[in-house]
């Protein structure tokens, strides 16, 4: 129902750039999610379960050993991160994201058996990130965001990592020209929800430019979201 009320206003991203969402809802779609508990709880548990098609395709292609630290930022119930460290069990991880949303991730990390490795903070990552991190991965939070706002995240990102650190985004990569995409249906997504968008190759290899990294490689995956790897 939340997405019909929001897709019956699409007109209003078509005529203005901006997200249907604060029309039919009067705030941004976060802020909206941090105020009604069941809209939440219902998104959380769909990151979840995409991120259990998403992570399993990753790990079959992405070496991530090597890494001391991971920090997953807004990692939501920790779905990634959990799936990595149990995979690399000398890993350690820190799950970030706000405290609503940490809430429901403390019981999903003592339920597989991590909370002496995994360990969770809460804040703004337009602010700051955890420090000490050997690597930082976000899964479909880059394209929630403008241009200006993800170089924001990235750049803390880059203050607080780890000397010869790395990032690691999970997103689609659109291709050039105009044939079907999964990414487009997103693309589509982003606007009328947080008022972000999808990017191709070039257009992340220009926001890691801005934010002082260098895009090092693109790993395809069986599943619609691509590794991105920058350091």
């Amino acid at each position: 129902p939340f997405h019909f009320q929001v897709y019956a206003d699409a007109l209003y991203s078509v005529e203005t750039g901006k997200p249907a969402v604060d029309k039919t809802f009067g705030m941004p779609v976060f802020e909206y999610f941090s105020k009604d508990p069941n809209e939440s709880e219902i998104f959380n548990n769909a990151m979840t379960m995409f991120s259990g098609v998403v992570i399993p395709a990753v790990l079959e292609v992405y070496d991530f050993s090597g890494i001391g630290t991971l920090v997953d930022i807004a990692g939501g119930h920790g779905r990634v991160l959990t799936s990595i460290l149990q995979k690399y069990p000398l890993m350690r991880g820190v799950l970030f994201d706000l405290e609503h949303v940490i809430a429901g991730a403390r019981p999903a990390i003592e339920q597989v058996g991590l909370p002496d490795r995994c360990a969770t903070a809460t804040g703004d990552f337009f602010k700051a990130v955890p420090h000490g991190g050997d690597a930082y991965i976000m899964k479909h939070i880059i394209h929630d965001w403008n241009d200006a706002e993800a170089v924001t995240i990235l750049r803390n990102i880059r203050t607080a990592m780890n000397p010869g650190g790395r990032v690691i985004l999970l997103e689609s990569v659109i291709a050039p020209g105009s044939q079907p995409d999964f990414g487009k249906i997103i693309d589509l997504e982003m606007l009328l929800m947080p008022g972000g968008r999808e990017r191709t190759e070039q257009e992340f290899r220009n926001l890691f430019e801005q934010a002082g990294f260098k895009l090092t490689r693109i790993v395809p995956t069986k599943s619609p979201l691509s590794v991105i790897e920058a350091r």
